[in-house]
């Protein structure tokens, strides 16, 4: 594991708040996390295990403000919520099956693709919500799809989500993001023990990034609970346009690792 200083620790912790906030009202702060944590000096696996370590923060400080305004009933989700935890599971050691090589190949463009997505994908608030499959056949299939996506890589699984509740179930959208962040929990848990089996969390890195975490997915879900999706679209083009700027520095070798 690298022996970051502590300057590297306080910036990541910068950027797991601003993640964290972000992440919490649209989904795709890891567009912003796993890059940074890759820049630090993690490799791939070490970085994909670190950003579920510091990401947990953030979806426990979220369900438990959502829990608290009666956005979320777990009680009636057992089932989906345990497909949740095996696929996300199945994910995270499927990953760490890859080579490091490949990881370093494919991982920046995996990113790429999902920040083309976020860019291009609906407005949440604009999506019809009316409910089209029964809820047994959506945690049959979409979530032990997008679990097992979360586990695997997991930038924007938030938004996936949050789609899936809003437009299959026909969610409004503060309490389709109050269950994508309750399935998120329950993914990124899984994962990151799939991970700490593998020997692949850098703890002092993810515990540094859990307090901005926690903090700014607090306070992206209030905003989440009182503007709804004003501030969903915003947010989603942010993270793409950072990501973006990002890959505009390829050329210069300022990010050595793509």
């Amino acid at each position: 594991m690298p022996d970051l200083p502590l300057t590297t620790l306080l910036a990541l912790s910068l950027v797991s708040l601003v993640a964290g906030f972000i992440d919490a009202i649209s989904g795709g702060g890891g567009l912003i996390s796993l890059p940074a944590l890759m820049l630090a000096g993690l490799s791939p696996a070490q970085a994909l295990a670190t950003n579920k370590l510091q990401a947990l923060f953030g979806k426990l400080s979220s369900v438990r403000y959502f829990l608290k305004q009666g956005l979320i009933a777990p009680g009636s989700l057992k089932l989906p919520l345990l497909l949740c935890f095996g696929f996300s599971a199945l994910g995270a050691l499927a990953i760490q099956l890859l080579s490091s090589e490949v990881l370093q190949l494919w991982l920046p463009w995996m990113i790429v693709a999902v920040a083309l997505y976020v860019l291009l994908s609906p407005r949440l608030g604009d999506l019809d919500t009316r409910q089209r499959i029964p809820p047994l056949l959506f945690g049959l299939t979409v979530v032990p799809l997008l679990s097992f996506y979360d586990g695997f890589f997991g930038p924007a699984s938030g938004s996936f989500f949050a789609i899936g509740f809003l437009a299959l179930l026909g969610h409004n959208t503060a309490k389709a993001t109050a269950h994508a962040k309750l399935f998120l929990l329950v993914s990124n848990a899984a994962a990151l023990g799939a991970f700490i089996l593998g020997g692949q969390v850098a703890w002092s890195v993810g515990i540094a990034m859990a307090c901005g975490q926690w903090i700014g997915a607090r306070y992206g879900s209030q905003l989440v609970h009182l503007k709804g999706n004003k501030l969903v679209k915003p947010m989603l083009l942010v993270v793409s346009t950072l990501l973006v700027l990002k890959l505009a520095l390829l050329d210069s070798g300022v990010m050595p690792w793509l």
